[in-house]
């Protein structure tokens, strides 16, 4: 079994500043980071550093940044694709940190704009039926169909964490066998007929919902300091949690996810921020 992430790989560069800025106002901030980032990439990281085999599959420019996300990416365990880089910029994220531990982000899309589907489908050459397609919003609406379509043939199971958000994303759910949202993307999106749903609700908790039942999982109590890849640190481990006991989307899934969420909230950075392969083992395990 091999999860299959499609998706963006970013360098981010995070600033703290006093409060997230209105419309035509200047403000002082300090940049306190760079590190990966990425919504595909953090989740890609995140499952392997779980333990679970994972292939990302993102575009590089042939810049500076994309020779160093290259040389980060090989630390990690797991596999990138393609092995080479695109004549373009890498992508890079700019994440703005309030004092509270809010966030927004600035992310530019060109490197994952230039990843054909021709070179996704032959990344995908040797999935099995048993192997899991990841997406999140990064793609345009057409060419997340197609791969999930894809998957679809070769009996692989669907997953969707569709954000960024986009309204026309709503066409796909027949495709998508697990998805996961936010509150607010779910009731953009409104996910009918999906096996297995999970809304997200902050630091409130989650959600499960499926054919059989409904569940709410009450979030981890945590300080927060920078929420950046949170939604992806809960993903990643509910999913790995699943795949290593070899059963559905449960509580003790949620409950795992909520435990490493509560992590990376507590810590500044994206990839910094996440737990370590022995920390994940170990929750893993509770």
């Amino acid at each position: 079994m091999r999860v299959y992430v499609t998706g963006n790989i970013t360098v981010d560069e995070t600033w703290a500043i006093a409060d997230i800025p209105t419309k035509g106002s200047s403000i002082h901030g300090n940049k306190i980071s760079q590190d990966i980032g990425g919504k595909g990439a953090n989740q890609a990281i995140i499952l392997s550093r779980c333990g679970i085999p994972t292939t990302l599959i993102a575009a590089t420019g042939n810049d500076a940044n994309g020779r160093w996300i290259r040389e980060q990416i090989n630390a990690e365990p797991l596999q990138l694709l393609p092995d080479f880089c695109f004549p373009c910029h890498s992508d890079t994220s700019i994440i703005f940190n309030s004092a509270d531990g809010d966030n927004s982000i600035i992310t530019t899309t060109t490197a994952a704009d230039s990843l054909s589907l021709a070179t996704i489908t032959q990344a995908l050459a040797e999935a099995r039926p048993d192997d899991i397609l990841l997406q999140q919003g990064n793609f345009s609406v057409e060419k997340t169909r197609d791969l999930f379509q894809l998957a679809k043939t070769r009996g692989m199971t669907t997953v969707f964490n569709p954000s960024p958000i986009n309204p026309d994303f709503a066409q796909l759910w027949p495709l998508v066998d697990i998805a996961v949202l936010n509150q607010h993307e779910a009731a953009e999106l409104k996910p009918v007929g999906v096996k297995t749903l999970v809304v997200t609700h902050g630091s409130q908790g989650a959600r499960l919902t499926t054919p059989s039942r409904q569940q709410f999982c009450p979030a981890e109590a945590a300080q927060a300091i920078d929420t950046t890849g949170a939604g992806d640190t809960f993903l990643a481990v509910m999913l790995a949690s699943a795949l290593l006991r070899q059963t559905p989307i449960d509580t003790l899934a949620l409950t795992h996810a909520a435990k490493a969420a509560a992590q990376t909230v507590s810590r500044r950075g994206t990839r910094s921020a996440f737990p370590q392969q022995h920390q994940l083992a170990a929750l893993l395990q509770s």
